[in-house]
């Protein structure tokens, strides 16, 4: 189907089989979910053995009651679990909570308030503003948004962010205080960035305002679906450029193991994490150590943790494959849309033609699958095309992502040859 060179009598023709196919898949009254990317059912129950793993036994290897109060950066062990997931001295990581979200606001607002290692408090600038690439992650640009940070959008590649972008307005606005950065599998594109980007990312530090950051949120470090992607390693390339106060990276356990009881990490250099533990100081006496030394105990090296998501990766690997196949089949040979083909994360990216995307969105939910807001990829969800459209197969069974799939690739007809009809007068 390619509706560029179709007449306006074929595309009133295609419009009205597709509209009687979809009035048909309406009558199912489907219920689908395709919104956000959380573990399955059948991956939580890989982490199961959590529970009862201490057996009475709540002493770290150091001694450490971790029933009790106190241990502000968390247990030695659980730092090292954070450290070999990032790749990371364990002496450069904090281990807190389930949520690295919440250590990302914690992050943000360290800076905006109070600033990092000496450097002016972001609030005291006229109008501080974060780089974001697009399409990126939601939960990064609410941050922003609710504190009135402003967000610039940089266009993402096949490689990283345009980094000729980045710099570039960083040369012309030194009131641009961060980076937002998904750097492996990157949400919702799935790319990875490359040794170059990460390097020239490193280099930032050397010519940004004194009190900008990187925000490395390094979500998918381990979460391949088959062949290993290395991501070159941004503290190495930061030493190199004497740059580590620039960066501040995170991940967590929440898809690895239970996704609202995991352990999240944040690294970064010593002058960075005085600061974050000045604010930590007066808002806790400390995290879950509990839930700490559980991981710990599951994960005692990191050849286990390997294991286990090798074992993630055969459950969500299908579900990918099911993704891509139903596009592929079904829009291969068209002009309707372009995807990305990832090799691990949690997302799909499909950018469909320009004008398009709510309208997709709209008419999968009448019929029943409900699929992220489109424009949630970018920031204030203003998508300036309306293309972006980030599926998450991860949740669903097999059997319903396959139907679900089947009607969105279905609205994705319709949606753009009723624009064109609107087009072609």
């Amino acid at each position: 189907m390619y509706i560029d060179s179709a007449s306006r009598e074929q595309l009133v023709e295609w419009e009205e089989a597709l509209s009687a196919q979809y009035r048909r898949v309406c009558d199912h009254q489907l219920s689908l979910d395709l919104t956000r990317g959380k573990p399955s059912a059948a991956q939580l129950h890989l982490a199961d053995s959590l529970d009862g793993i201490l057996n009475d036994d709540y002493r770290a290897s150091d001694g450490t009651d971790t029933r009790n109060y106190g241990g502000l950066t968390g247990l030695a062990c659980a730092r090292e679990l954070g450290a070999d997931i990032l790749q990371v001295p364990s002496a450069e990581v904090i281990a807190a909570g389930n949520s690295s979200l919440t250590l990302m606001y914690h992050a943000v607002l360290t800076g905006y308030l109070f600033g990092f290692a000496g450097h002016t408090p972001w609030r005291e600038l006229k109008a501080p503003k974060f780089l974001c690439p697009v399409p990126g992650y939601d939960r990064h640009f609410a941050i922003c948004e609710q504190l009135g940070i402003g967000m610039v959008t940089i266009p993402m590649t096949a490689t990283g962010p345009d980094m000729a972008a980045v710099e570039a307005a960083i040369k012309d606005d030194r009131e641009i205080v961060g980076i937002w950065c998904v750097p492996k599998f990157s949400n919702p594109t799935g790319v990875t960035y490359s040794l170059e980007t990460v390097e020239r990312m490193a280099r930032l530090g050397q010519s940004s305002h004194p009190g900008f950051r990187i925000f490395w949120d390094n979500a998918y470090a381990i979460h391949d679906l088959g062949r290993q992607v290395n991501l070159p390693n941004i503290r190495t390339a930061a030493m190199e450029y004497d740059t580590l106060d620039s960066v501040l990276q995170f991940a967590s356990t929440s898809k690895i193991t239970h996704a609202g009881s995991g352990v999240a990490f944040v690294s970064a250099s010593p002058a960075n994490l005085a600061s974050l533990k000045k604010q930590m100081e007066v808002m806790t006496i400390g995290p879950d150590k509990v839930n700490q030394l559980r991981h710990s105990r599951l994960f005692p090296e990191f050849t286990r943790l390997k294991e286990h998501m090798k074992r993630h990766a055969e459950i969500l690997k299908p579900k990918f494959e099911c993704v891509l196949q139903q596009l592929e089949s079904h829009l291969g040979d068209s002009d309707l849309g372009a995807w990305e083909a990832p090799e691990g994360g949690y997302f799909v990216s499909f950018n469909t033609r320009p004008g398009c995307a709510a309208s997709v969105v709209e008419l999968a939910a009448d019929a029943g699958v409900k699929l992220t807001p489109a424009g949630a990829t970018f920031p204030y969800g203003e998508d300036p095309q309306d293309r972006n459209i980030r599926i998450a197969p991860s949740f669903p069974p097999l059997e319903e992502l396959d139907t679900a799939m089947s009607v969105l690739v279905l609205c994705i007809k319709l949606a753009s040859v009723r624009r064109q009809l609107v087009a072609s007068g």
